[in-house]
């Protein structure tokens, strides 16, 4: 069915489940009932609400920021010496750049706690450094053998393991900021728990916003803690929000490399494989955030992240193409200022920023290279090209739809990914397959739900992505 446009005279349903009665795709479905409940403007007239419609996004979980960061009201200093951390998800990208901040500056930052994958070798090299005194693995059949990697180690660590072990990180005692750097849904229910710890979150775990924002947000004001973004955009967001007054924030614009892929021609996509997809232009990241560059489903979801963060509606957030990565991401002001956060492309300055917000710690230039403008050169931008890009038209519809359905396009995207690093779907299937997953969705959606409810969807959302995927284990799904 043709997309509806604001011009449309079918009569807005009271919600997406009859939307979807009526036959509408995801998409279309989705991009009318935020047209209807925005009231947008038809032949000129301005907008108004319109009776009887209801969505998502009636009633918004407030957001961790609102369009500004004040130090006023934060937490007072609790602490004597460096400031306490926990790590969750230590072996990782984000986990071993932490712990390369918290070696270079062991005046400002103390580990202690760490929780890990299955690294053995690599998390008892982080035990004998940082000396944490509570470490979990999350597979408790390698304990044994992490004991006896460390058995030389004074004084010796307390090791728990599983969920449970990873939840005992989360709560430390003395941890004033837990890191949240383990991947997928496995981040919720340790960054609830700290919350409800009173810790503050330096978050890199998507999951705890796009899938978790209708329940974590209202946790973290209940217990007044704050969540400090750690990727690179939402930081520089973050940075650029400093002192704004109430109200000042009018536009958020999302700068993206544009990927593996920015340069070639669509019709060159059908026959990519994983190998293609990993040659990213400008970042050293794993692979599964690498080919969500390269289809602009990472910034797709940074859409989603950024509303829950800064309470930006979603007409005011944009994505831009800026190959370079130089900016990280800008605001623009109610007074059209543009604000923008500039750094060679490294992970460690935004993690180092929510360890130390709202101080500033002076870096050594020898590891932290400073940005020379003549060295740079030119920065560039383009809009990004939607055909080559549906992730983008995808995530929009996903974020209007809110509650659980942010955390089904997510876990069916990672499911996705995976399926086509195995090389059991193609490039394309990625995207068809998320949006057939979301399609589903539309009969089950919930608008407000429980941390239960969204570790359910999260779950039916990759199994239902690869039951898509095993419908013809023969050939990729069609496009």
């Amino acid at each position: 069915m043709a997309a509806l446009t604001s011009q449309s005279t079918f009569t807005a349903p009271t919600s997406l489940r009859a939307l979807n009665d009526a036959g509408l795709s995801f998409k279309d479905a989705l991009s009318h009932c935020s047209l209807r409940c925005r009231g947008v403007a038809q032949n000129g007239k301005s907008r108004g609400a319109l009776k009887g419609v209801s969505c998502s996004l009636a009633s918004p979980p407030p957001p961790a920021w609102p369009g500004r960061a004040t130090v006023v009201g934060s937490r007072k200093k609790t602490w004597d010496g460096p400031k306490p951390i926990s790590l969750i998800g230590s072996t990782g990208s984000i986990g071993t750049q932490t712990l390369d901040i918290a070696a270079e500056h062991p005046d400002k930052f103390k580990v202690v706690a760490l929780a890990a994958g299955s690294n053995i070798a690599l998390l008892a090299e982080q035990i004998r450094t940082f000396k944490p005194s509570l470490v979990a693995i999350r597979n408790g059949e390698l304990v044994p053998e992490l004991k006896s990697a460390i058995k030389d180690v004074q004084p010796q660590p307390e090791i728990v393991s599983g969920e449970d072990g990873i939840v005992e990180v989360a709560q430390h005692p003395e941890a004033v900021t837990v890191v949240t750097g383990i991947v997928g849904c496995a981040g919720l229910k340790p960054t609830v728990a700290a919350i409800e710890a009173g810790k503050d979150i330096a978050l890199a775990n998507k999951e705890t916003l796009i899938a978790g924002g209708p329940y974590v947000l209202p946790l973290a004001h209940k217990h007044g803690i704050k969540i400090l973004p750690a990727d690179s955009e939402h930081s520089a967001i973050f940075q650029c929000i400093q002192g704004l007054p109430e109200g000042g924030l009018r536009r958020i614009i999302l700068t993206a490399s544009g990927g593996s892929f920015r340069d070639w021609p669509v019709e060159k996509l059908k026959d990519v494989k994983p190998a293609d997809a990993l040659k990213h232009p400008n970042w050293n990241m794993g692979k599964k955030i690498t080919v969500d560059s390269a289809t602009l489903m990472n910034k797709g979801l940074e859409v989603i992240e950024a509303h829950y963060l800064f309470g930006a509606d979603y007409d005011n957030i944009e994505i831009i193409i800026h190959p370079q990565s130089i900016i990280h991401s800008m605001v623009e002001t109610q007074d059209s200022s543009i604000l923008g956060q500039l750094g060679w492309p490294d992970m460690r300055l935004p993690i180092l920023y929510t360890l130390s917000w709202p101080e500033r710690i002076l870096c050594s230039e020898t590891s932290w290279p400073r940005l020379d403008f003549v060295k740079m050169g030119s920065l560039t931008f383009k809009a990004p090209d939607r055909a080559k890009y549906p992730s983008m038209d995808l995530s929009y519809a996903a974020g209007r739809a809110g509650g659980t359905m942010t955390g089904v396009l997510s876990a069916a995207n990672e499911k996705a990914v995976e399926l086509f690093l195995d090389e059991r779907i193609g490039y394309f299937d990625i995207i068809k397959i998320i949006e057939k997953t979301c399609e589903k969705h539309r009969e089950e959606l919930v608008s407000r739900p429980s941390l239960e409810e969204i570790v359910h969807y999260d779950h039916w959302a990759r199994v239902y992505a690869a039951k898509i995927a095993e419908a013809s284990p023969a050939a990729p799904v069609a496009v």
